[in-house]
């Protein structure tokens, strides 16, 4: 069995910098998870795991995310957030729903897929680095058939491209056209995809949203079927105070700083349990 998995999940602009506060917070407590063998991103995770794997400290981000630095601005409207809903809910088969949602993402019409890949670089601060040398991982999920499919530097595709891919929010932000098929948000049938630490010895998720809308596995759950087989796995969500900042809407930049100041107080809570996963 592999060592240490980082599985970094998505939610948004807020939940993103909850996530980094997060770190930022066990770092600082002597458990530095950016060097875990493998690091697992989705959507806003796969954006913060990308620049873990290229080298940038964890303070560093930290600060950016306290200063609210490095935003784009995203606005969902009533119209689609009632169609996600409506794809989302549709079907208590997860199967099903995801593909209701990725017909939704197909159909509607939302900005160019330029855009996304514009936004992509807005965050990341301007050039998209190349495929990192260590195992990164970032999840997306095929429009078409629901298929999740988890991008490396061995998927043939670039890292700007799957990156983009991993945040495509579906209704609000088009699929995007790579390798063949048209790929959406990797939080679309789970928002962290926790089962894909698989085989690691050493599991360790931040999931800020721990479950995806719609008849999907939570990151508890997930979570809990990897200790069955074996591993050591602490999965961390928000607590009461870091709900609270986040507010209702995950798109909104403004609650970033207090979402990553959130994260940072709620890891000290978190560092027995992480300890007891991450060293020996």
């Amino acid at each position: 069995m592999a060592d240490t998995a980082l599985v970094l999940g998505g939610g948004g602009a807020v939940g993103g910098a909850w996530a980094v506060g997060m770190l930022a917070g066990l770092a600082e407590a002597g458990l530095d998870l950016s060097r875990a063998d493998v690091i697992i991103g989705t959507s806003a995770g796969a954006l913060i795991g990308t620049r873990i794997a290229s080298g940038v400290p964890i303070e560093e981000l930290y600060a950016e995310n306290r200063a609210g630095e490095r935003t784009v601005d995203v606005t969902v409207t009533l119209r689609q957030t009632a169609a996600f809903l409506r794809a989302a809910l549709g079907s208590r088969d997860p199967e099903r729903s995801v593909r209701r949602l990725g017909r939704a993402a197909l159909a509607s019409r939302t900005v160019p897929e330029a855009a996304v890949f514009d936004a992509i670089a807005t965050l990341l601060g301007g050039e998209v680095p190349r495929w990192p040398e260590r195992d990164l991982r970032l999840t997306a999920v095929d429009a078409r058939t629901g298929e999740l499919k988890a991008f490396d530097a061995g998927s043939g595709i670039t890292l700007r491209e799957a990156l983009a891919a991993s945040c495509a929010v579906p209704v609000v932000w088009p699929p995007l056209s790579i390798a063949g098929s048209r790929w959406m948000d990797g939080g679309s049938r789970s928002t962290s995809n926790v089962h894909l630490a698989r085989g690691h010895r050493r599991v360790v998720a931040i999931a800020p949203i721990p479950k995806a809308v719609g008849p999907h596995p939570n990151a508890h759950e997930q979570g809990a079927a990897l200790e069955r087989e074996g591993s050591l796995v602490a999965v961390l969500s928000p607590d009461r105070t870091a709900r609270k900042a986040f507010g209702r809407n995950m798109l909104d930049q403004t609650r970033g700083p207090g979402a990553a100041r959130a994260g940072r107080v709620q890891a000290a809570a978190c560092a027995q349990a992480v300890a007891a996963v991450w060293q020996d």
